[in-house]
């Protein structure tokens, strides 16, 4: 039935099913609205929560210890730089920051020329123990294996050099790259490497070729992974580093003492350390994202 309006238009008269349709699809916004709205309310606050120990970290490091102990003072405050003057100048941090970046960066870029190729052969052939032992590497905490590691490392005299701290932050970097790679090189799909091996290219040439410039998202997302836990590792460093290998984790805790805390100096420090792995973790986001992601909808 059709009705014909005003400005001569012909409508069909709506039953009673749908207005009732009708009436959903008006009040369907309202409720995505108040859903959008709770979103976002719940996203500030988990922000918030997150975001609100660094701030007071950043705003710490620029007050001396009277202010920090003042709660009247907790924004209105006069800034000091003397924390980071303390920090990067008169304990000479470059040089800590130093170290971490080379123990970071040789574990990470170790651990990659290892795990990788290893993730590719546990992926390819089903390699379900080696799969399992390198889990198993992933499971266990890393300070249970300190006791050990320092007895061996003492005796063969390696105990504060950079080697020990390599090789104690390849124990977690590896295991974890390889896991990360194994579901990286199962998204991949198996086709491409036997076209490439069809045209004439041998097994070692298709990976090298073809499956290595496809999964460099997830060497890339595995490397900064493996580059933050070693960045921020402190147990490790602790008890095997030396007074010319000490790392940054290990440097803030030289504002600890048994009387005191500097905790100017202390806040100082901990920005110092935070920031590099900030900026880092900002700019390689999507490759964290695409990298941890990949194989989930595999199948």
């Amino acid at each position: 039935m059709t009705v014909q309006t005003e400005n001569g238009e012909n409508t069909e008269s709506r039953t009673p099913a749908a207005l009732r349709r009708s009436t959903v699809r008006r009040r369907k916004p309202l409720r995505s609205s108040g859903y959008k709205v709770f979103r976002v309310v719940a996203l500030v606050v988990v922000v918030l929560f997150l975001i609100a120990p660094l701030f007071w970290m950043l705003l710490a490091s620029f007050k001396t210890n009277v202010d920090i102990y003042d709660a009247g003072k907790s924004f209105l405050f006069t800034p000091t730089g003397e924390n980071y003057a303390n920090v990067l100048q008169r304990n000479n941090y470059f040089v800590f920051i130093f170290n971490s970046f080379w123990v970071a960066f040789v574990s990470t870029a170790l651990s990659l020329v290892l795990g990788v190729p290893a993730a590719y052969a546990m992926s390819r052939f089903t390699m379900h123990r080696s799969a399992l032992v390198v889990l198993m590497a992933r499971v266990i905490p890393g300070v249970s294996l300190l006791v050990p590691w320092y007895y061996v490392f003492s005796n063969l005299k390696m105990v504060g050099g950079f080697e020990v701290l390599i090789l104690s932050h390849m124990f977690v970097a590896l295991p974890l790259i390889v896991y990360i790679m194994m579901s990286y090189f199962d998204s991949l799909p198996l086709e491409l490497e036997e076209s490439a091996q069809v045209d004439g290219l041998t097994p070692i040439g298709a990976f090298r070729h073809i499956t290595l410039p496809l999964s460099v998202a997830g060497m890339a997302t595995a490397g900064i992974l493996a580059f933050i836990f070693s960045w921020n590792n402190f147990m490790f460093a602790l008890v095997l580093s030396g007074s010319k290998t000490k790392t940054l984790p290990v440097a803030i805790f030289d504002f600890v003492s048994y009387a005191s805390i500097d905790w100017g100096g202390l806040m100082a420090a901990a920005t110092v350390v935070t920031i590099p792995i900030m900026i880092i973790a900002l700019f390689t986001q999507k490759y964290i994202v695409s990298g941890l992601t990949a194989g989930a909808t595999k199948g």
